[in-house]
């Protein structure tokens, strides 16, 4: 049978202006009550507390609301969640909340709540690395079932960029018991998603959306689609395979009533275990097994004097510029290793993991042989990581296989145990079914498990070759598990080694080789791999063989040869600073900005529109365009000269509203492309916006708000403005649409960052 959660809670206490809707758990206990009540009597099974904005960031007594919340909802005598939402603001890099810090935050939710609750509920998630965050926090405070609902766009992407199947593989990895959406899309819009994640999810599923789309009426925020229609789109979505249901903002017990009635003969189905292993970043999702993924090794100190000078310098551009180059030749998944006994392995693992995901999307393989670096590592990683290694040691598998289990990941693991590397195929593959029967006792399925069946070089024994490609043969077609080989380890000692090294790949490929650890730099290496899957079939219409042949032979060399507009786009703050500092001792400050950061920003911004390019690099590019602007602000302000203040332009969230991570997004952005920005911050008054715009002179002003209750205080915010001032309003935000900014007179609609900046250009005449 389905389970059904409840609907909107916002929207059914009538909050005024400014009213925090979980101080009602101690204000007004009895108003939150009738909601719960009402609720339950439509027939929900799960009543989500009233705790989702509460967090220690937002309230000083958040334990006291906390427990007041859960308190209140079992008094219903129904299921209760502990409903944990996001905390309004963007973690590091991206933004200015620590990781380890988020986790703390919501682990004091947590402990408040779980004593009463039934479940904890995190939800309208849109940030993977937050979700991570709090799923952390649920499992180290508690033992109770954690169900992960997250808010997509109509084009399938989190905030943060994840498209459905990315998300899902974090979310799976670290152990999240049931995965689903809510918030921002209604029914209708949610159809296609459903049936996106049924195709990649093996864990059961919950949807709860919108009841519709918000529209102004009479000053009032109101959704478009009734309990009627409501519970037949929720049929639709019910028979895709689905085990909860529910409803988020618009949705009344009427809506959950209808839906109820309409799908309760409609039995619940969890979906299909899908034997896919994957390795994630924040926004990428690679596959291993459908064909073979090149996993870059150039960051690994074994034979590479420079990046061993990098390490011991505490050089991390040096380790940026290894990794774009590698993604920028080919690689699919990068190698991360910086094992060299005399520096801080421990630290230096996690900050090369930090900041390598800070500017490339690509996911990462965490190399080393230090357990406690291999965790702090994976604790921090923004996605679902490969792991290298463990092995066949007990000590090994007792140290490795419980950290994967716990963050989850693709784990490596290596063809030898305490005896030494066997020679022979057959000793290895004994090995490596020991290694899955171990695993699968710490609950990690085969598809999680990737065996290195070890190459050793034919210089010693010309047989090794040959054993080593028994083994990923028997691996691969035999017990049905995925491979991954150090290729170069082939050839130590011969001369000619790109030959030997090419060729033992492209049979290893053939042997069915999930993952080569190579060097993407290698013309010859790469090559081979193009041209063995278009061979194989496995590259349509032979087109990366084309693109990807022509790509090589132009490969980027030297990380020497970045300029300043490579290094925004990149997102690389040192190194922009620097650009910008030699540029300046040839050029003027104002050439510099329009002849390399303006069009960086430019090409960035457009990736962004085109969705090739996410929050995340957006940020970063912004970031490194800072570090360039003050440089060339400190050379002003060494010769004298004045610096120009560009057109203004006044921002807020409205009052009532405490959120403010799209709008600190948006004055980045605008402050990046040379306008004046005033940030009045969040929580604004009507008055206070219109004194700020009258006192500043400014003639554009930018509105906020993510909370349906606060909309009404923007539309009499835009009203205000036009009644006093000659300025005009843009508007954006969660709740907001085109056609909803039009109804309460905004003179602009902004449906992301990048658009507030197009729309300033163009009232500006800046096109």
């Amino acid at each position: 049978m389905i389970k059904y959660f409840d609907g909107g809670m916002g929207t059914m206490l009538n909050l005024a202006a400014g009213e925090l809707p979980e101080k009602l758990n101690i204000t007004d206990p009895e108003r939150v009550l009738r909601v719960h009540m009402a609720y339950a009597e439509a027939g929900a099974d799960i009543i989500t507390a009233n705790t989702f904005g509460a967090n220690p960031l937002k309230y000083d007594n958040c334990a006291e609301i906390v427990r007041a919340g859960v308190e209140l909802a079992k008094q219903t005598g129904k299921k209760v969640a502990l409903d944990i939402g996001p905390t309004g603001k963007l973690l590091k890099p991206m933004g200015d909340l620590d990781f380890e810090e988020c986790v703390s935050l919501y682990s004091e939710v947590v402990r408040a709540g779980r004593d009463v609750a039934d479940l904890v509920l995190i939800e309208t998630m849109g940030d993977t690395y937050e979700i991570k965050a709090a799923v952390l926090a649920a499992k180290e405070n508690c033992s109770l079932p954690v169900f992960v609902s997250m808010i997509f766009d109509e084009k399938g992407r989190l905030l943060t960029g994840a498209d459905v199947k990315t998300a899902v593989a974090m979310c799976e990895g670290l152990g999240v018991d049931v995965i689903g959406f809510n918030c921002g899309l209604g029914p209708a819009q949610m159809i296609p998603l459903v049936k996106e994640l049924t195709e990649c999810s093996s864990t059961p599923i919950m949807v709860n959306p919108n009841a519709g789309l918000p529209e102004s009426v009479n000053g009032n925020t109101v959704y478009n689609v009734s309990p009627d229609e409501f519970a037949g789109y929720m049929s639709e979505i019910a028979a895709l395979g689905v085990s909860y249901l529910g409803g988020c903002c618009g949705t009344t017990p009427a809506h959950i009533s209808a839906m109820i009635e309409k799908t309760k003969n409609i039995p619940d189905r969890v979906p299909e275990f899908k034997n896919t292993t994957l390795v994630t970043s924040y926004s990428e999702c690679v596959e291993l097994g459908r064909k073979s993924a090149v996993i870059g090794e150039r960051i690994n100190p074994t034979g590479k004097k420079l990046l061993k000078e990098a390490l011991r310098n505490g050089d991390m551009d040096y380790i940026l510029k290894e990794g774009i180059t590698q993604r920028e030749c080919g690689a699919h998944i990068l190698d991360v290793n910086v094992g060299l006994p005399e520096i801080d392995e421990v630290k230096m693992l996690s900050d090369a993991v930090y900041q390598l995901q800070s500017v490339l999307p690509t996911p990462l393989q965490i190399d080393t042989s230090d357990p406690v670096a291999m965790e702090k590592a994976m604790r921090i990683y923004n996605g679902k990581p490969m792991i290298n290694s463990a092995n066949g040691k007990q000590k090994s598998m007792d140290e490795i296989f419980p950290l994967v289990k716990k963050y989850g990941g693709v784990v490596v693991c290596l063809c030898l145990d305490e005896s030494g590397i066997p020679e022979d195929a057959e000793s290895r593959i004994k090995i490596a079914e020991k290694m899955l029967s171990t695993a699968e006792k710490y609950g990690i399925d085969k598809k999680n498990i990737v065996i290195d069946a070890l190459t050793m070089t034919i210089s010693t024994n010309q047989q090794n070759a040959v054993e080593t490609l028994k083994v990923v043969d028997y691996c691969k077609n035999t017990l049905g598990v995925n491979t991954v080989l150090g290729v170069s380890n082939i050839s130590f000692g011969l001369p000619g080694r790109e030959v030997v090294n090419t060729t033992f790949y492209t049979q290893a490929l053939g042997a069915g080789l999930s993952g080569g650890i190579i060097n993407p730099k290698s013309q010859s290496m790469m090559n081979a791999y193009y041209a063995f899957n278009a061979l194989s079939g496995l590259d349509d219409n032979c087109t990366e063989y084309i693109n990807s042949s022509v790509a090589v032979e132009t490969a980027p060399q030297t990380s020497s040869e970045i300029n300043l507009k490579d290094a925004v786009v990149k997102g690389m703050k040192d190194e922009s600073a620097l650009c910008a500092r030699e540029l300046l001792k040839q050029k003027e400050p104002l050439e510099v900005i329009n002849s390399y950061i303006i069009p960086a920003l430019d090409v960035v911004g457009d990736g962004f529109e085109k969705k090739k390019l996410f929050l995340p690099q957006l940020l970063m590019a912004a970031d490194a365009a800072k570090s360039a602007f003050d440089e060339i602000k400190a050379s002003l302000a060494s010769k004298g000269t004045p610096q120009v203040k560009g057109d203004k332009i006044i921002i807020a969230t409205v009052e009532g509203d405490i959120h403010d991570i799209g709008k600190n997004i948006v004055k980045v952005l605008l402050q990046n492309y040379g306008f004046d920005v005033i940030d009045l911050g969040k929580d604004v008054k009507c008055e206070t916006v219109l004194e700020k715009t009258v006192e500043h002179g400014a003639r554009f002003v930018g509105l906020s708000a993510l909370m349906t209750t606060t909309v009404p205080n923007m539309e009499k915010t835009i009203k205000l403005l036009h009644e006093n001032t000659d300025a005009k309003v843009f508007v954006g935000g969660a709740v907001l649409t085109k056609e909803y900014a039009k109804m309460i007179n905004a003179d602009y609609y902004a449906k992301d960052a990048m658009e507030s900046v197009r729309i300033a250009q163009e009232f500006f005449g800046r096109e």
